[in-house]
């Protein structure tokens, strides 16, 4: 959505400073922006149906299984080739590479946002050390910080 205002915006001067208007959700704006928007997408077509496209596309996120959220995918990026947007049809491209994980996701609701956060535990662990001579020790770093061991000595000493 971004691209598109940004190319608009090389050949309109209106469009200074609506930069937020487009990308925040419509739930979220003020009367004088809803109003403002609105104007905007009378005005320029190819924004107005970028956006139209844009909140579309927010509406995946609420499909209830797997076959809608296939049908639902399988039109919108029919619309965006009839649209025939640049910036939404790479966008388009990526979508359909990533078919199978965006499918994935309407269906469990899961995403790898678990491991990303192991992961950052790990390489900060690396940072820290500024390198391991072993790879033994630098394993038993990663079960020690990542594990969430449990280890039962004494507070004090008898």
């Amino acid at each position: 959505m971004d691209a598109v205002r940004k190319a608009e915006r090389r050949e309109q001067d209106a469009l200074k400073g609506h930069k937020y208007t487009f990308l925040r959700n419509p739930e979220s704006l003020s009367k004088t922006q809803q109003q403002q928007l609105t104007n905007m997408i009378r005005l320029y077509p190819t924004l107005g149906e970028a956006y139209r496209l844009k909140t579309l596309f927010n509406d995946l996120w609420s499909m209830p299984d797997k076959h809608s959220a296939h049908a639902f995918l399988t039109q919108w990026c029919d619309e965006v080739n009839q649209a025939s947007i640049p910036a939404f049809q790479v966008f388009a491209k990526t979508v359909i590479s990533h078919w199978n994980g965006i499918i994935h996701f309407v269906e469990s609701r899961l995403t790898n946002g678990i491991l990303e956060g192991i992961n950052n535990k790990i390489q900060l662990a690396k940072r820290r050390a500024r390198g391991y001579r072993n790879t033994n020790n630098f394993i038993n770093m990663i079960y020690f910080l990542c594990g969430k061991l449990q280890f039962t000595y004494p507070r004090y000493f008898t």
